[in-house]
């Protein structure tokens, strides 16, 4: 028998942590974060609530809650030296994601600890605390204006759509942002998940691991873009047109952003909680024409898919319905990926405080494939 070890690409199947925080069952259309399905949680819960269930395995009672919200409340001021960083990134027009990436690394030059005890604790508070100021604040210096001082006063996710606009947000909102941060806030070991693991489980810092994970949402295969599958029934325009235009598409071999995943075999349980969600926001306060003209695209996508994928079973996923909520927010595309990581950090910080908890550090195997036994030849031979 060969004791060469196996080589699995991308780590594909290997099992590297043990975690209570998220499960995600690809074939049965199945998430679940800290033992609630993502359908009982995301559309009830605050997104503090979510937080304090991801950090103690427990949903807070009253006075954890409050707690929890002012030490928030307290973090959400940035420093000075951040504000002048974002200020000289905008100058530059760089990307929102890179200016997230260079504001959060700045977090450890000033916090006050917001009452914690220790440094992880504390740089986690702030992490959630800033980085949706850091997004807004950055998208307000990119359009040329100011940005807005965070309310202490608001929650979590109706403060950030503050900041945003200068307007205080509506109820239904608030309530529609909420729930989206609350659905994306953990999904198994994906790629960011394990770098912020890999990171901390060398006892670097906290602040450190997040910025690892910033970096790997960053990338196209992991973080996504949403925007796109707005941007198709934008293009669609009318119910009447959907079924020639994604025929049109399918037909040229493009692929119909917002469907099919590569964990989730049936219909994201995320898009059933996301598509619920901008159908009451939109309801509320938004133009119900355009989410009913998104409902039509999706039945229209999904039966020709079948019909010219037959087997795949390419359904729906999340990034369709965060599309349609994202844009019924008032955020253009820009943002909506660091939005997304305004609701990942809660489960990034999670499983940084999971892996100190029972630390063991990151170190798989590599298997050599160069050449042996070569010998130096000096420069004047070469």
């Amino acid at each position: 028998m060969s004791d060469i070890p196996a080589f699995v690409p991308g780590l594909e199947g290997i099992v590297a942590a043990r975690t209570r925080l998220s499960s995600v069952d690809g074939q049965a259309g199945q998430l679940i974060i800290a033992g609630f399905p993502v359908e009982e949680l995301a559309g009830k819960a605050s997104f503090e609530e979510t937080l304090y269930l991801l950090w103690h395995d427990a949903l807070p009672n009253a006075e954890q809650l409050r707690n929890l919200k002012q030490e928030l409340a307290a973090e959400r001021a940035l420093p000075p030296a951040t504000i002048a960083l974002l200020r000289e990134a905008a100058a530059g027009k760089v990307a929102d994601m890179d200016a997230l990436r260079m504001g959060a690394s700045t977090l450890s030059i000033s916090s006050s600890g917001a009452g914690a005890s220790d440094d992880a604790h504390r740089d986690a508070v702030t992490l959630v605390a800033r980085f949706p100021t850091i997004v807004a604040a950055y998208r307000r210096l990119l359009a040329g204006d100011e940005p807005v001082a965070p309310r202490r006063d608001l929650d979590h996710a109706a403060n950030y759509l503050y900041m945003l606009s200068g307007v205080e947000p509506s109820a239904e909102r608030a309530r529609g942002l909420e729930t989206y941060l609350n659905t994306v806030s953990d999904h198994g070991l994906n790629a960011s998940t394990f770098t912020a693991r890999v990171i901390i489980s060398t006892q670097s810092d906290m602040i450190s691991a997040i910025v690892g994970a910033i970096g790997a949402l960053k990338g196209p295969l992991h973080g996504g873009a949403p925007g796109p599958a707005l941007d198709m029934v934008f293009d669609i325009g009318e119910a009447s047109k959907a079924e020639a235009y994604l025929r049109a598409k399918l037909a040229r071999g493009e692929r119909l952003m917002g469907f099919g995943h590569r964990v989730y075999k049936v219909r994201d349980p995320r898009a059933e909680v996301l598509s619920a969600a901008a159908e009451r926001m939109y309801q509320a306060d938004g133009d119900m024409r355009l989410y009913e003209l998104t409902r039509e695209v999706e039945r229209t996508a999904v039966a020709l898919l079948a019909e010219h994928k037959p087997g795949r079973n390419l359904q729906t996923n999340v990034e369709f319905y965060t599309a349609l909520l994202l844009h019924g927010l008032g955020l253009s595309t820009d943002v909506f990926t660091p939005t997304f990581a305004i609701g990942r950090v809660a489960g990034w910080t999670a499983h940084c405080f999971e892996q100190l908890d029972n630390n063991r550090i990151f170190r798989p195997q590599s298997l050599y494939t160069g050449t042996k036994d070569r010998r130096y030849t000096p420069l004047e031979e070469r």
